[in-house]
């Protein structure tokens, strides 16, 4: 199929002139009066207004007199301003002048009132709420209502976090509109008429559904709690917390994927009491999932680290000052220098991956460095160094909306990549976006995408990639699970018109990629085995050279120090049940001379570990996260805890006890290092070569795994959310009714795959022999060996 190319530009918008009290203005064709008045700087006020929302005219609050509708005659009674649109000649009165328009918003707002309860002081939105605010400046002084006022029982839970109070509601419908519109998740409606009218909740029909025990399940509920302008809806773990003016409000991004997404932080006391989306129309616009919102409590659980472990002749981790801990970190990392292996992990800011680059080079010798902290395949090193490291800020999420067609290849955007799944979302709606899925089946996400399905058994996305005909206009998002396909990442390096942009799903692998956290790539994709980049990087850090043999991935690493080959491991951050083999990694950090590990709370790695750093989180340091765009996006330290250090200063102490500094010791400078040292504009790095290994084909009784992490998962960064993870979607295989039959599992009941993990057994449309999984909900498959694309055995669990 051939499709023509994009328009460069679009034809100027028609312009249309219109008077608003008595001022006049020239507004594109189509532009809603209410908007018209902003540009004047005329606030009408409104309740049901949402630019983000198709307009519906619900609360009447926003009515405008309009004498003159562009024809000579007038509306015979006031108008909503936000439904209707300009039209050449058109004159409006607003409150301001208009005796008409300033008695129907009075009167309005008094029906409104009349049975809104008058809980203000222990209302959740209290002090930040549009109702009081209007109320006092387009209301009436007094009410003329003494009737006893209506009641309903409190609060209903709309979901484990979302809570209903119903006597609040002004049927404003920016809930549901939300709801259907942006998030694709309409279980929530309004029902009934006139005084009996409110919010509905009533169980969902969607059979990807099936977790807890309310309805409405939505990665994205949380906006509606933000976006309500009179708090009926409120979140159950903020509930009666704090009030705005107690809270100290910092703008932040948030950590939970490479987004970016915008977020302010409200703290009280230094303690975060919650997270709201940002305004930012480039990147989230004003929404955010679930995760970004309610999942911030993970740094303040009880296995925080907060003071530097060492660990004493008796095997026991004691208690050290941090010039102590820093000192004997030094000294035995000095021991092994040369034969260490370095795990970054992918939560770093771009200052702290540039330290730690820095650190790995210049302090222990070493190109074994790697930030992956999962499964990895032998193509992705070469494809990040050759068509993501040093490109800038690529594929926008403006272009995504722009474009004709977006292909998605081993990705999931509303499990992986929350604000692409919006804007994706969006441009479906709006303009008949194509979205295509090359996946083994339909998800509920591509499923409110529209997404046409490229089916394809795991394993053999590369022949389905092939089939496709693309070209310019088109984008390719490609996400990490591709680099577990043989094949598939040098296809679509090798893709010639569409733009291709990686999507990861942690939110400091961009800024890893660009520090040269791989065994292949240098800062500013400077390649390992170019001597004039090394002698360049070498130049910039005045040392005198930097290792020049490509080192090992995270799976050599791993490989290496479990058969004694290498003496010593660095790690931060890193989860081992993550890693491709969990069971060899343990092996690794019990063989290992030295471990030495950078962490904000225990884990694993902690009880091998010989010296234990705690590190700030990132609402207790400023930094950068650059974004699957390329896009950098700043933020300031939102808390600030006594004793927090951050990578880059941790790093910094240990290299100076070893008397190899890095050459910087704040963030601060760590970024002004990293855009000193700049971009190589030498020899780009070579991209991957085509892997030739076929994919496994299943035997009698095995069946060949379709898998990815879900949003709400057991991953420890949404510790401490009871509520939110009640939100998860319940963990269930999923595959065809053949394959179920074939291996004796019924519909509804439960099949084990790989002789241990259960799962509930639910029909649905995929490739036979293939069945879904979740990565990491209840069971994580990497601790049993198994990937998207693994052949692993598939049996009833209902056998006596």
């Amino acid at each position: 199929m051939t499709l023509e190319a994009n328009p460069e530009a679009q034809a100027p918008a028609e312009l249309v002139n219109v008077t608003i009290d008595d001022v006049g203005i020239s507004v594109p064709k189509g532009t809603l009066v209410i908007r018209a008045a902003e540009l004047v700087g005329i606030e009408i006020p409104r309740f049901c207004d949402h630019p983000l929302l198709e307009p519906v005219g619900a609360c009447r609050q926003c009515l405008v007199d309009v004498p003159d509708a562009g024809n000579g005659r007038g509306f015979p009674k006031p108008q909503a301003s936000c439904t209707l649109e300009v039209a050449p000649g058109m004159v409006v009165r607003t409150q301001l002048t208009s005796e008409v328009a300033a008695t129907a918003q009075r009167g309005t707002m008094e029906f409104l009132l009349v049975n809104h309860p008058l809980d203000c002081p222990v209302c959740d939105k209290g002090g930040e709420c549009p109702l009081q605010n209007q109320a006092m400046s387009h209301g009436r002084g007094e009410s003329r209502f003494h009737e006893t006022k209506r009641t309903f029982a409190k609060p209903v839970p709309v979901s484990a976090q979302v809570l209903l109070d119903r006597e609040r509601c002004v049927l404003c419908a920016r809930c549901t509109r939300f709801s259907d519109q942006v998030a694709g998740d309409p279980f929530i409606a309004l029902v009934e008429r006139g005084a009996h009218q409110q919010i509905g909740v009533g169980p969902s029909t969607d059979d990807h559904d099936a977790g807890g025990t309310e309805p409405f399940h939505s990665y994205f509920s949380g906006n509606t709690i933000q976006i309500c302008p009179v708090g009926a809806l409120t979140s159950a773990d903020y509930r009666f917390r704090s009030r705005p003016f107690d809270l100290v409000s910092v703008p932040s991004v948030a950590e939970h994927d490479a987004c970016g997404a915008s977020v302010r932080i409200d703290h009280r006391r230094g303690s975060v009491t919650r997270r709201l989306a940002g305004d930012d129309p480039e990147v989230n616009e004003e929404w955010i999932s679930d995760k970004d919102r309610f999942a911030f409590t993970w740094t303040r659980q009880d296995d925080r680290l907060r003071t530097p472990l060492v660990r004493d002749e008796n095997g026991e981790l004691q208690p050290m000052s941090w010039p102590g801990a820093l000192a004997v970190a030094g000294r035995l990392l000095e021991g092994v220098r040369g034969s260490v292996g370095v795990l970054p992990g992918g939560r770093l800011t771009l200052e702290d991956a540039h330290a730690w680059s820095a650190f790995a080079r210049v302090s222990l010798g070493t190109n074994d460095v790697d930030f992956r902290s999962r499964a990895v395949g032998p193509e992705e090193a070469d494809f990040l160094a050759a068509h993501v490291a040093g490109t800038g800020l690529g594929v926008t999420y403006a272009e995504l909306e722009r474009t004709r067609r977006v292909v998605l290849v081993a990705l999931e955007p509303e499990d992986e990549a929350s604000s692409i799944f919006l804007r994706l979302r969006k441009a479906v709606r709006a303009r008949g976006l194509k979205v295509l899925t090359v996946a083994s089946h339909r998800s509920r996400g591509s499923e409110k995408l529209s997404a046409e399905l490229v089916r394809a058994v795991p394993g053999h996305e590369t022949e389905a990639l092939a089939a496709l005909d693309l070209g310019a206009g088109d984008i390719v998002l490609v996400g990490e699970r591709a680099a577990l396909v043989p094949g598939l990442l040098s296809a679509v390096a090798a893709l010639d018109g569409p733009r291709i942009a990686w999507v990861p799903r942690r939110a400091g692998d961009r800024a890893a990629v660009e520090a040269g956290l791989l065994p292949n790539l240098l800062p500013g994709a400077r390649p390992v085995t170019d001597a004039e980049a090394r002698a360049d990087l070498a130049a910039a850090w005045k040392v005198a050279t930097i290792p020049g043999v490509r080192g090992r991935d995270v799976e050599g690493i791993v490989d290496d120090a479990a058969d004694h080959a290498l003496q010593g491991l660095v790690v931060g951050g890193v989860e081992i049940a993550d890693l491709p083999d969990s069971a060899r990694a343990r092996a690794a950090l019990a063989a290992a001379r030295v471990v030495v590990s950078l962490e904000v709370r225990r884990s694993e790695v902690t009880e091998h570990a010989d010296v234990v750093l705690p590190v700030a989180p990132p609402v207790e340091k400023s930094g950068t996260f650059v974004t699957w765009e390329g896009r950098r996006r700043g933020f300031d330290t939102a808390i600030h805890e006594p004793g927090s250090i951050t990578d880059t200063r941790v790093l910094a102490g240990i290299a100076e006890e070893m008397a190899r500094p890095i050459g910087f010791r704040t963030t601060a400078d760590s970024l002004a290092d990293h855009d000193s040292v700049g971009r190589w504009d030498g020899r780009h790095p070579e991209g991957p070569s085509a892997a030739s290994a076929a994919a496994s084909r299943p035997a009698a009784g095995q069946v060949v795994v379709s898998t990815w992490r879900q949003l709400i998962d057991d991953g420890r960064g949404q510790d401490g959310q009871a509520e939110y993870k009640a939100t998860a979607r319940r963990p269930v295989a999923r595959a065809s009714a053949a394959t179920w039959s074939s291996l004796g599992v019924a519909d509804g009941g439960t099949v084990v795959l790989g002789g241990t993990a259960a799962f509930p057994a639910v029909v649905d449309d995929l490739p036979d022999d293939v069945v879904w999984v979740p990565g990491n909900n209840g069971v994580n498959l990497r601790e049993l060996g198994l990937g998207h694309g693994s052949v692993t055995t598939a049996t009833s669990g209902d056998d006596a």
